[in-house]
């Protein structure tokens, strides 16, 4: 076998690639609003259809990976996201930027679980799987924390396309490494893909976000978001019990008996889902609430990534220490106190304390996922690792879109009944759908009345912020305690096939 380290580098800049876009996203959303008149359905629909494309195809194509190699399914992945990238970069309206960003997530899906996948084959031995898990989770979280930074100095000097070109030059390296490094891996009795169970999948999945980010935006009474809610738990439970009848099956559900499988899968979900918060708030409130530039609040976010990815390299060894149900539940509960600190955030900053509670959070987001991840990884075979890596980064999707959607309901609704509190006449239409609505509807105004509503959306921001950190704080509690409980008796070390009795 070639280099194991020279793979794992190579699974780390395709991981890279993915944690850019995600996080130069979120920091050209208030460009996109200006420059595209993107209104706020449309920007709910740019940030999540990349994650409803992402999700829904992941178990489809972890298994695709299986069967087909993994190697030659990240090669086709990396140079379709590039593509996709480009297509994205120079979209002249919302429309066709909604569209390149599914095919990024089309892309996405065939990279995400080909990584994890590729490293559990090469890292057999426990102590280095669960090291190397941590080095590509840390890479992950450094992309998140240097995404900011990258897009803030091409937003400060091009257009808002710019931060999707960055793509480009990593998915070329990643490529020309590949082929060159990579061993091929598969299944070597993996029947045929079932057709009717990825279908049930993919429809399962984006049916059931569809229905909760619309109940979430306009209420659970309209038709339409009732027959998708009812469509997803019918198609996902059909896509369940077609499983059980298959021999050569997309997900065995016996994995779901062990459990370091099961739990981690859960407390990703629940993770993902109360931390997606912070993703969402922070570039907003540090370009519109606090004036500052799109690469200073880049900048600011950088202790957050860059801990996570310190957090987790040390992963490893904290298990070691704790165990691995004391990691993922320390992990959890020094975020829960980092968003007890973000509820206290207001109209000015210290920004040297938020830095030192961002570095906190960041340290336990990397023990969590790490462990969890190689939690995953380590109790299903190596030949089925695809789609065992495909149902974790499901969850992990599917927990972030659904946590966007939600959390960002409850920061919007308390913005809104923040704004009409004030009962200023310029609140209405496109002020009261996003802060960034408000900022551009007061660009049309005389000075005093624009001063007066920036201020109050400012002031109401702030309510739906603090609001959104004090839940976000309250569930991260409730999960470390599932985690503590539901990973007791987990092995420090788990073997290279664990026993399916829990």
């Amino acid at each position: 076998m070639k280099n194991k380290w020279s793979c794992l580098a190579v699974a780390c800049l395709a991981t890279l690639l993915l944690s850019l876009d995600f996080t130069v996203l979120h920091l050209a959303l208030p460009t996109l609003v200006t420059d595209l008149g993107a209104n706020s359905t449309q920007l709910l629909w740019i940030g999540d259809i990349y994650g409803f494309a992402l999700a829904g195809l992941l178990v489809t194509m972890g298994n695709l990976g299986d069967r087909i190699g993994r190697k030659r399914l990240l090669l086709i992945g990396a140079a379709t996201f590039g593509a996709a990238s480009v297509v994205t970069a120079y979209a002249p309206n919302t429309e066709l930027l909604i569209a390149a960003r599914a095919l990024l997530g089309v892309a996405g899906a065939t990279i995400m679980p080909s990584t994890l996948s590729i490293v559990r084959n090469v890292f057999t031995e426990p102590g280095e799987r669960t090291a190397a898990i941590g080095i590509w989770s840390g890479m992950s979280a450094a992309g998140f924390a240097v995404g900011p930074v990258v897009g803030g100095l091409l937003l400060g000097h091009f257009w808002w396309g710019s931060v999707f070109l960055i793509n480009v030059p990593i998915m070329l390296l990643v490529l020309a490494a590949g082929i060159m490094v990579l061993p091929e891996s598969r299944n070597p009795h993996a029947g045929r893909i079932d057709l009717v169970s990825a279908v049930l999948s993919f429809a399962g999945v984006v049916t059931a976000v569809y229905a909760v980010k619309e109940g979430a935006h306009k209420g659970v009474q309209h038709a339409d978001v009732l027959v998708a809610g009812a469509a997803g738990v019918l198609l996902l439970g059909l896509f369940v019990w077609r499983q059980t009848r298959l021999a050569e099956p997309m997900i065995d559900v016996r994995l779901f008996t062990r459990r370091a499988f099961s739990a981690s899968i859960l407390t990703n979900l629940l993770a993902i889902f109360t931390m997606s918060a912070m993703m969402l708030m922070f570039g907003w409130y540090l370009q519109l609430v606090l004036g500052w530039t799109p690469l200073q609040a880049g900048l600011a976010q950088l202790p957050g990534g860059l801990s996570g990815a310190v957090g987790g390299i040390l992963a490893a060894r904290l298990v070691h220490r704790i165990g691995r149900n004391g990691a993922v539940a320390l992990g959890l509960a020094m975020n829960a106190g980092a968003f007890l600190y973000y509820s206290t955030l207001g109209l000015s900053l210290n920004y040297l304390t938020l830095a030192t509670f961002m570095t906190i959070g960041g340290l336990g987001i990397g023990f969590t996922f790490t462990v969890n991840n190689d939690n995953v990884l380590a109790t299903a075979p190596r030949e089925r690792a695809g789609a065992a890596a495909a149902v974790s980064e499901t969850a992990f999707e599917l927990g972030g879109a659904l946590g966007i959607a939600i959390l960002g309901t409850v920061l919007n609704t308390a913005y809104q009944a923040g704004l009409d509190a004030t009962a200023t006449s310029a609140a209405t239409g496109e002020a009261r759908e996003s802060i960034a609505g408000a900022m551009r509807a007061a660009q049309a105004l005389p000075p005093e009345q624009a001063g007066t509503l920036v201020r109050a959306a400012q002031a109401a921001f702030i309510d739906g912020l603090q609001l959104t950190s004090l839940v976000t704080s309250g569930l991260l509690v409730l999960v470390a305690l599932m985690a503590l409980v539901g990973l007791r008796g987990v092995p420090k070390v788990i073997p290279e096939e664990a026993p399916a009795r829990a």
